[in-house]
C-alpha cells in the first residue's frame, strides 16, 4: 500500500515537474520575441525562477527513487543525450541565449 502512495506521489511531482518546464520554455518564448530589454530581462528572471523550482522537485523525485531505478534513469539519461533531448542540455545552454538576445 505504501508503495502505491509513493507512486502516486511521485507521479504528482513528475506532473508537476512538467508543467514548470512547459512555463520555463513559454517565458524563454516570450523573451525571444520582446524587443523591450527590460520585460526581456523580467521574462528570462521568471524562465530561471521555473527552471530552479522543476530542479528542486527532480531531486526530490529523484532522491525516492529505487536505486535500481536510478541506474535506468541513468541508462535513458544517456540515450536522450545521444539524440538531444536530454532536458540539462537546454539548461546548460540558457547562459548562451541570454548572450545572443543582444
Amino acid at each position: 500500500m505504501q508503495n502505491k502512495k509513493n507512486q502516486t506521489s511521485v507521479g504528482q511531482m513528475i506532473q508537476r515537474c512538467h508543467k514548470w518546464r512547459q512555463k520555463r520554455k513559454q517565458y524563454i518564448d516570450l523573451a525571444r520575441q520582446n524587443n523591450d530589454e527590460i520585460e526581456r530581462e523580467r521574462l528570462l528572471q521568471m524562465a530561471e525562477h521555473y527552471c530552479r523550482v522543476a530542479n528542486e522537485e527532480q531531486a526530490k523525485i529523484d532522491s525516492q527513487r529505487d536505486p535500481k531505478e536510478k541506474t535506468t534513469s541513468n541508462e535513458e539519461s544517456t540515450e536522450n543525450t545521444d539524440s538531444g533531448t536530454n532536458v540539462e542540455d537546454e539548461e546548460i545552454g540558457f547562459p548562451d541565449f541570454i548572450e545572443n538576445l543582444k
